[in-house]
């Protein structure tokens, strides 16, 4: 679980650099693709966190 975690982390921060970046997107697309992106990240982060070990 956390292997997947991890990479969708990666992924969210690779997509979330394109968009800003090099995506030609404008308005309304740009917005959902980083709102989308942002989602993605916050999420598996927090899932990272829950599966944490507290030790």
């Amino acid at each position: 679980m956390r292997p997947a975690l991890w990479l969708l982390l990666a992924i969210a921060t690779a997509a979330a650099v394109y968009v800003s970046t090099f995506a030609d997107y404008t308005g309304t697309t740009r917005v959902l693709a980083s709102v989308g992106s942002g989602v993605v990240f916050v999420g598996s982060a927090l899932g990272l966190w829950l599966t944490s070990s507290k030790e």
